[in-house]
């Protein structure tokens, strides 16, 4: 294991150095502005290491478990669209239903092997479903320093002991590649995950969720816990920005951690924040796994709840002594 580990960690810190590297003689430079949440440039596009280990751990894994090999095609090409098209739009930007369309091929390649892997028509549309939402939902939260990464790295994690198997050694090697990552990005951004690592985080995490989902060891709700930040967080933002008849497909820094790195001018502490809340969410979700099915629906509700109430909290409340979000921004670096 620990050199199964070392190895997609080496390549995580080794390929984000040298994207950085790349990022700064091509000018992948992400410019600061009124919607992003950092203040000095900053080059793009260190995600791809990720990816490149997690392809690299996808690779041997199927070759070692032939039984697996549709299922891990069907991830090594929903992968590549997804991390290709982010890849793109770290170049130059895209439309963004043009990326959307790459990634629905993306997910139902990944949901048609899924068919024919289980035999489940319904696990197949739940796959699709959860891909989708998932490679934008990291997209969407990757807005402070060191966010998507640890929480990537953490609920990877978890799978890892959930899963087993083919898969639980994929959720290693994404945690460790993770971890490799996370130094050129947290506490002090020198690169950031981009499109290409963003999106690609979501699609991976979302075919681990669909896998674990799968085995039927653990109750779905359950499996979606440690998921709780980022889909209240993520879900209740699109939905006031639709409300408020805003263009919510664009670039902006009304999700609950932005504001509250804004107003708070750490990085650090928020980033910390949610990774303790989901560090917790795993410690409940394994004390749910044994337990009734009413408690574990009651339980869920009111986590999710109470997640609802801290985001109304952090988006609306007068706990930063009101000083503006637009003042506090330059008081931090990404």
């Amino acid at each position: 294991m620990l050199s199964w580990l070392f190895l997609h960690f080496a390549i995580g810190l080794m390929g984000t150095w040298l994207a950085r590297r790349y990022a700064i003689h091509r000018q992948l430079i992400d410019q600061p502005g009124e919607r992003r949440s950092h203040s000095v440039p900053t080059p793009r596009g260190g995600g791809i290491a990720i990816v490149i280990a997690l392809l690299v751990a996808a690779c041997v894994l199927g070759w070692r478990n032939p039984h697996q090999i549709v299922l891990v095609a069907g991830f090594v090409i929903g992968l590549l669209l997804v991390a290709g098209i982010g890849m793109v739009d770290d170049h130059r930007p895209l439309s963004p239903w043009l990326r959307l369309g790459v990634q629905a091929i993306a997910a139902a390649i990944f949901a048609l092997s899924a068919a024919g892997t289980w035999g489940d028509l319904w696990i197949a549309l739940i796959a699709f479903v959860a891909l989708m939402a998932l490679s934008n939902i990291w997209n969407f939260m990757d807005g402070i320093n060191g966010i998507a990464g640890t929480q990537a790295a953490l609920v990877a994690a978890g799978l890892a002991l959930v899963l087993g198997g083919t898969w639980g050694w994929l959720a290693l090697a994404l945690t460790a590649a993770c971890l490799g990552f996370l130094p050129f990005n947290f506490p002090r951004a020198r690169i950031f995950l981009g499109d290409v690592g963003s999106g690609a985080l979501g699609f991976a995490l979302g075919a681990l969720l669909m896998c674990a989902i799968a085995q039927g060891d653990t109750s779905p709700i359950v499996l979606l816990l440690p998921f709780s930040a980022f889909l209240v967080d993520s879900t209740l933002t699109l939905l006031r920005r639709m409300l408020k008849g805003e263009r919510w497909w664009t670039a902006h820094a009304q999700h609950a951690y932005q504001r509250w790195a804004a107003r708070s001018g750490a990085h650090t502490i928020v980033t910390f924040a949610y990774a303790g809340w989901t560090a917790a969410r795993w410690l409940l979700s394994w004390w749910l796994a044994s337990s009734r099915e009413g408690r574990v629906g009651i339980v869920s509700a009111a986590w999710f709840a109470i997640a609802a109430l801290l985001w109304a909290w952090l988006q609306y409340s007068d706990m930063f002594d009101g000083k503006p979000q637009a003042a506090a921004i330059g008081k931090y670096r990404k």
